[in-house]
């Protein structure tokens, strides 16, 4: 079993506590801002389902997956809609999202699995759509709490994303976690838009 995924199953009530009414607007709403009225968004690792609530209350069509068993459970609970347990590896969808939204979710997997999982977020936008994804802002790769975490500066990433020439770096930025007492964690923030390559 995924120790990252039990450590959710075990600590989702706290994790939802601690995150489910944490503000995201300046985020979901500099993503939301790049797609149509009613565009189709995967919210993928949705843990407690915050975002995908706000995306359903703003008119967007949400489909939302997480790995954890319990989130699942109680992310359907607060947004209203079914929330599909799927792995992120698990993904195959094809031309299918307008946007994806990755928030702290991809950063638990190892970098060699991290690229597939891209290239599967890619495959699974329509042309020209876009991936807001965050990760916590370093160097570090491994075990940290209970969970794996996979870091980034802007530099590695850039050069991380050169193997998948189909997406390209369209914004990023630096913000402080806005969870209560965490604010001398920072995360970096990305927006990657699929190009149009005939």
């Amino acid at each position: 079993m995924d120790p990252t995924i039990d450590y959710y199953n075990l600590n989702a009530e706290n994790f939802i506590e601690n995150t489910q009414n944490v503000d995201m607007h300046h985020a979901q709403d500099r993503f939301l801002r790049l797609l149509d009225e009613n565009a189709s968004i995967l919210d993928f690792g949705c843990g407690s389902g915050r975002d995908t609530k706000y995306f359903l209350d703003k008119g967007y069509r949400v489909t939302a997956t997480d790995g954890s068993a319990e989130l699942c459970r109680l992310a359907s609970d607060f947004t209203g809609i079914e929330v599909k347990e799927m792995l992120f590896e698990e993904l195959d969808e094809i031309d299918t999202y307008d946007g994806i939204w990755a928030c702290s979710s991809i950063l638990h997997l190892p970098k060699n699995k991290l690229f597939s999982v891209i290239r599967k977020m890619c495959d699974a936008l329509k042309s020209t759509g876009v991936i807001y994804t965050s990760f916590k802002y370093g160097d570090f790769e491994g075990e940290r709490n209970g969970r794996y975490f996979t870091d980034f500066r802007e530099d590695t990433f850039r050069e991380f994303m050169k193997g998948i020439p189909e997406l390209t770096i369209e914004d990023y930025w630096i913000t402080s976690d806005v969870r209560p007492g965490r604010n001398d964690e920072k995360w970096l923030n990305l927006i990657l838009r699929k190009l149009d390559i005939c």
